[in-house]
This record gives structure tokens, sequence and C-alpha cells, in this order.
């Protein structure tokens, strides 16, 4: 039988932490941070690693890991959220290449610190490899692969069908494209070992407070207010539940499922020797890694999105989502078809109105933010991390000077448009995918409308 929800498979396995003790009451701090997923801490960790003096605190409505941070697809990648496109109208190309660079060496950062700290997060970098799977998902491939091939810093190559599945044989692949900045993580190891990182360098972090509202200088919570000269608000997907912020980020959910440990047999058969990460170019799209105990773990969107952005607390996820996800795995992978599915499990990720990730700092406030990473913030919740440190400490660096920063997005629509909006949008990428494994040759137009109602 499959488990579902117990917030994640990745928490199960390594077991639910300890909780921490609740804020005790009204506190006074020089950084108080809400939320105490990867970017709060990674915000947490080079604040207090270069200001040791300062006094951070971390203040979590569940516990550390709880939200995206310990439920992801264990993706440590390069993406730009929303692309590098849309910067180079405003900030020029030379800044989008600075973000891309900046991406890069953010995956290594990780790994660094990872290292450094003890943390044993089953991190292996084996690059990103996205499949095509039908005629008109390698039309989009191949467009994708030029357009990215135009860019210094994305090291992408074009693989025909053979070069695909000499990396990972995925049943009917008609090519791919593979880059190298990318890792497999197990999603929580990484996240509860980065809390005990940020706590043996002095931060306190505040378990089972809930922060209902942030103003300037003051974060209010059930337990208490915490006061201070900067409150950054890393809340990502949980946006939505503080006062005044409802419409700022879409909570988007997104689904996994993962295998029983497979035979070395059946390994042999896939071919995935490498621990590539693996994607698809379908518009309602997949996602999946090889796991250090050789499961592969298997996501994408089920039910994209709650009426009224309710988030859920445990992440159960649908029966009928499970139901899909485990028949695309056994389309991608036959040999995998008859493995049990031990657990499934969903989250939720901040999606900007305009699907681009941002950091930034309003000095005169003190107030700050980082997220809407749309499902790619394994990775940017570093550099979003380090940004803010050097935001808040008065930096003026090559980090505080990347495009993304002090980027706002015009807010989401109010009930029920944005319920209708989002069940079109996935309804007709959902559309678009059948119509193309039917056989359709290029992409089909039902996607273009979608993704100009999406606002991509």
């Amino acid at each position: 039988m499959t488990d579902n929800g117990g917030v994640s498979f990745w928490l199960q396995q390594v077991g639910l932490p300890s909780p921490r003790p609740a804020l005790p009451g009204d506190l006074y701090a020089d950084v108080a941070i809400v939320g105490a997923g990867y970017t709060g801490l990674w915000a947490a960790y080079y604040l207090k690693r270069d200001r040791p003096d300062l006094r951070v605190a971390v203040i979590e409505r569940r516990f550390a890991g709880f939200g995206a941070s310990g439920r992801n697809g264990g993706w440590l990648t390069n993406s730009v959220t929303g692309g590098r496109e849309q910067y180079v109208k405003r900030h020029g190309r030379d800044a989008a290449i600075a973000q891309q660079v900046a991406l890069n060496d953010t995956v290594d950062e990780v790994i660094r610190v990872a290292e450094a700290e003890g943390i044993e997060a089953d991190i292996r970098k084996g690059g990103e490899l996205t499949v095509a799977n039908t005629p008109a998902q390698l039309g989009r491939l191949k467009a994708f692969a030029a357009a990215e091939q135009s860019w210094p810093a994305t090291d992408l190559e074009l693989l025909d069908a053979a070069q695909t599945s000499a990396r990972v044989n995925v049943a009917g692949a008609l090519g791919g494209v593979w880059h190298p900045h990318c890792a497999r993580v197990h999603p929580a190891k990484l996240a509860l070992g980065l809390a005990e990182a940020v706590e043996r360098l002095g931060v306190v972090i505040y378990e089972n407070t809930t922060v209902t509202e942030i103003r300037e200088g003051e974060a209010r919570t059930d337990h208490g207010t915490v006061r201070a000269a900067h409150i950054l608000r890393a809340t990502e997907g949980f946006t939505a539940d503080l006062h005044g912020e409802h419409r700022t980020w879409l909570p988007m959910n997104s689904s996994l499922i993962v295998t029983e440990p497979l035979a070395a047999s059946v390994w042999q058969e896939l071919g995935w020797n490498g621990r590539d990460t693996l994607g698809d170019m379908a518009h309602v799209y997949m996602y999946a890694q090889r796991t250090a105990d050789d499961r592969i773990a298997f996501g994408g969107r089920g039910v994209p999105y709650r009426y009224g952005s309710r988030v859920d607390q445990d992440g159960r996820t649908q029966e009928r989502t499970i139901e899909s996800l485990t028949a695309l795995l056994g389309r991608f992978f036959p040999a995998a078809s008859d493995a049990a599915i031990e657990h499934a499990w969903s989250g939720v990720l901040g999606v900007p109105r305009d699907w681009a990730a941002t950091v930034g700092h309003d000095r005169s406030t003190g107030l700050g933010w980082a997220g809407g990473y749309v499902g790619t913030g394994v990775t940017a919740t570093n550099l979003a991390g380090r940004t803010l440190r050097d935001l808040v400490l008065g930096h003026d660096t090559e980090l505080t000077r990347l495009p993304w920063v002090g980027r706002r997005a015009r807010r989401w629509e109010v009930e029920p448009l944005r319920w209708l909006a989002v069940q079109a949008i996935y309804g007709a990428y959902h559309a678009a995918d059948r119509a193309e494994a039917r056989g359709r040759a290029t992409t089909s137009p039902i996607a273009h409308v979608a993704d100009l109602v999406a606002g991509r």
C-alpha cells in the first residue's frame, strides 16, 4: 500500500525532527527571518557566519524544512526562473548572462558548504537531462537548444535518440538536451543539516510559531511580537497566509511518487548510471531522480491550485494524481512498471504573476523578501540567501547588482478569477499534451494561448 502524505517521503525516510521550542514571547533581534526553509536558513547562515555579533532569529510555523525545502524533487540546478530574456530589455544582455553565471556558481557553492558543514545530503553532480517523447516535443527541444546555445555559460548539448538513451533509456525518447550544472540531492537531508549548521553558528530557530503579519520593524506571531531592524520574508508557497500578502504569490501544488528500491537488473536495463536528473518537454512536465538508495522519485503537476490559495498541511495528494504519475512512470520506464509505489506526497511552491523569482530589501523599512522560484528554488535559495546578506549589511556587490534584485510583479487576480485562470491554463496544457501524444507534429496552438493567459 502506498503511504500518502506524512509531509514527504524524504522526511519520513530520515525521521521527522524533534520540535524546537516555540517563541517564548516578545523578542528583540537584529534580523528576524520568517520561514525556516532553504531561503531563510541560507540567509541566516551567511549573515551569522559573516557577522557573528548579529542577533538572528528564524521564526517557523511548523518545523525547519516543512515546506518545499523538505518535499521537492531534489534538483540542484542552474535554472533562471522565468528565463533570461526577461532581463535583457531592462538591464541588458550582460546582466542576463551574469544571472546565469551566478546560478551556475551557486550549484557548486551549495555542494561546497554541504561538504564544509558535514551535511551528508546524497549530493551527486550528474547534470540535467531533458528528453523529447513526441515530434512536437522534439521540435520544441531543438528550438530550446538553439536558443540556449546562443548564450554563454549554458553549456548545453543537443543529443540524438541514441545519445539520449545512452544517458537514460527513456522508452520512445526521440532526443534530448543535457547540461552539467545540476546535482541530485536529498532535499530533507539538506534542509535539516542546514538548520543544524545555522544553530551551530548561534542562530535561534523558533518552531511551531505562526507569523500572522509582517510590518516595518516587527513580525507579529501567535506567541508574541518579534521586533528587529531587518525582517526578511522567506515564506515561498505559504506567503498567501500572511496578512496583506494573499495575492502576492500563487501557491502552486506539485506532487511526487517514489518507487521501492529497484533491482540491479532493472537499473541495467534503464541505463541510468550517471545520476542525471531527468525532465521532459511536455507542457505539463515531469521531473525525476535516481535516489541514493536506487529508487525512482518521479514528480509532476497534479491538482495545480486549491481555491482561495489554500495550502495543504501534511503533503497528502489526490489518488488520481498518484495514478497518473504511476502510469507516466510506467510509460517512461517499462522495466520499472511493476515496481511498488511506496510513497506519494505533494507540496506548494510560490508563483509570482510574471513567473520570475525575486529577491529584495528596502533600506528605508528594513523589510526584505525572496522567493517566487516556481519550483527551481533548490539552487536559487542559496543565491537569494547570500544576496539578502549583502543587502541587509549594506554591501554593494556583484550579487546585489544582479537583475532579479528588487524585481516586483503585479499581484494575482482576486478569486474566482485566479482559480478559473489556473484551471483553464492547466486544462489547456493537458489538452495540448494529449494532442501531441496522438501524433500532432508541432506544438498545439492551445498551449500558446495558455502561455498568454499565464503571462509567461
